[in-house]
């Protein structure tokens, strides 16, 4: 029967009879283990069992140098573009035998860099980091690499030379989601950007100005309105529905809405239903990401899809590649990952 509480080496040494190097070696399966009687392996195998012993992950790592532990940092848990990120990330870590150690920075730079700090602390061997519009700001990401931490960053493209990224096509699928609005006969079209600090919101707009102009489309710049930028993942809801409104209240008609993301777009959907116009026969409206709210919204949201589980996990294959650079000490790979965009149509755009 298992003793109470936390059994050790020494545990195991004291009930079997010998010495507690000679446990440790034949435990730890350390190259002086081949020296010893197998008999003796046995009695102290079984002894450890029956007693309920079980390594100390974190002694061993001193050890070995090798935590087997990826920090993954979050700046928002309550993001809905988060959740399938993270889904990829911790699967495919979870394959590889490593321990996924999730912060949440509640979208607060010192809390994210207070994290960061305590990962590190704790010898994690990668850093996955889920970005959002806050990562602009952190300066700490970018000497990472110099100090041997493989870091990606998920979700984002980012400027800095040292750190791998995994994105979405941004300007390939907003030129997608204008396509199809304009081959459903759209020509008015009002337009719901990003915030300007995002890199993603300048990336969809050069999209959708190259496909206008490809076609002669006109972009009205009084069906244009713009994102605050704002801490809350979900503000974005009520600042769509909000925008939407003074659209409408600028006189300029329109007869489809293409807004920065989805949460944008069905705060957009609820603006247009508001003032009695329905969607998609008065005002079609097209989102990007496609979180799992576009698709049980009514009606449910035509969308550029992000393939956000797969970007999770080509963001831990990426680290997981990295860490065995540097346990090799070779040079830490820098690698741009783009992933293309993929149009869903629902009910909020009619069939062509």
């Amino acid at each position: 029967m298992a003793r109470k509480g936390v059994i050790t080496i020494r545990d195991v040494a004291r009930e079997c009879g010998y010495s507690a190097s000679t446990v440790s070696i034949v435990l730890n399966n350390a190259p002086l283990a081949r020296y010893i009687p197998g008999e003796t392996k046995t009695k102290i195998e079984t002894t450890a069992r029956r007693l309920g012993y079980r390594p100390n992950p974190l002694a061993r790592s001193l050890r070995s140098q090798h935590s087997n532990i990826v920090g993954v940092m979050l700046f928002d848990i309550n993001d809905p573009f988060c959740t399938p990120i993270l889904r990829g990330i911790e699967n495919s870590l979870y394959q590889a035998n490593y321990l996924c150690l999730l912060t949440d920075a509640h979208n607060e730079s010192h809390r994210f860099e207070r994290y960061l700090e305590m990962l590190l602390d704790r010898r994690v061997e990668g850093l996955i980091v889920i970005a959002n519009w806050l990562v602009t700001d952190i300066k700490l990401l970018a000497d990472l690499t110099a100090k041997q931490v493989p870091t990606v960053i998920a979700g984002r493209s980012f400027g800095t030379e040292n750190i791998s990224t995994v994105s979405v096509d941004n300007e390939g699928g907003a030129a997608l989601a204008l396509q199809h609005l304009h081959q459903l006969g759209h020509r008015e079209i009002a337009f719901l950007r990003g915030p300007k600090a995002l890199s993603s919101s300048g990336q969809r707009w050069k999209g959708i100005r190259t496909f206008a102009q490809s076609v002669g489309l006109t972009v009205d710049s009084k069906r244009v309105a713009e994102l605050p930028e704002s801490l809350d993942a979900n503000s974005s809801f009520e600042a769509g529905a909000q925008l939407t409104a003074e659209l409408l209240q600028r006189g300029k008609s329109f007869t489809a809405l293409m807004a920065y993301d989805d949460l944008t777009a069905l705060g957009a959907v609820r603006a247009l239903k508001k003032k009695g116009l329905r969607v998609p026969e008065d005002c079609a409206v097209v989102g990007f990401d496609d979180i799992a709210q576009a698709s049980l919204s009514v009606p449910s949201l035509t969308t550029i899809r992000q393939p956000m589980e797969a970007m999770g996990a080509m963001s831990a294959a990426l680290a997981l590649e990295a860490i065995d650079a540097a346990a090799q000490k070779k040079a830490i790979p820098v690698v741009r990952r783009r992933i293309a965009a993929e149009l869903v149509v629902r009910e909020s755009t009619p069939k062509s």
